[in-house]
């Protein structure tokens, strides 16, 4: 396995930290940000023949559309965006749709294609899409579960050669850790808030 440094997948890389470093900073700009990162990584990743992770970028780009007008109308005083509480049945049935989704998804990757790592890539799809719609709908443990897909994604993208993008999904345990705690304390501040009024 050789590591080859392409300047595109650093340029998609800094824009991509750039995205996740506002998101942890409840800025709505992390929307189009973002969207530009996930067309730079869809073409990356069909470079890679990482079809799920392709696919994903197509679901994400949609699901930012959503997100950033979802923010836009629950932003803070600040322009910040507001946390939201997540029902620990919601979440429960969402992991449960993204257990279902990643075994779907990993089945007819291993089945139709030519996919390297199917079922590992559609599981971090599959999980990915469900921590993706958790940060659309503004709740704190989007994090907890970016932090678990993207220790898993390191591997996967060290063994594919991808050393770049290994290291900014490094990276994004640690921001994915700084925007748990920013969300967490701020969700706290407003419900003290809430409360005393």
């Amino acid at each position: 396995m050789s590591f080859e440094l392409s300047p595109f997948e650093v340029g998609a890389a800094l824009v991509s930290a750039a995205g996740v470093w506002l998101t942890a900073r409840r800025s709505p700009w992390c929307w189009p940000v973002g969207l530009v990162s996930v067309i730079a990584y869809a073409w990356i990743f069909v470079e890679a023949k990482l079809y799920s992770d392709t696919l994903l970028q197509g679901v994400f780009a949609v699901l930012i559309l959503y997100g950033w007008q979802r923010w836009m109308r629950h932003l803070d005083g600040d322009g910040h965006v507001r946390v939201a509480a997540l029902d620990p049945r919601r979440a429960a049935l969402h992991l449960v749709v993204g257990t279902v989704a990643a075994l779907a998804l990993g089945y007819g990757m291993h089945r139709w294609t030519d996919a390297s790592l199917p079922w590992l890539d559609a599981a971090l799809t599959a999980f990915s899409l469900v921590a993706q719609w958790w940060q659309a709908r503004r709740h704190a443990a989007a994090w907890w579960l970016w932090i678990a897909v993207d220790v898993i994604y390191v591997g996967e993208y060290v063994y594919k050669a991808l050393p770049v993008t290994a290291v900014l999904y490094a990276a994004f345990v640690g921001l994915a850790a700084m925007g748990w705690q920013a969300w967490r304390r701020e969700y706290a501040r407003e419900q003290g808030v809430a409360q005393r009024a």
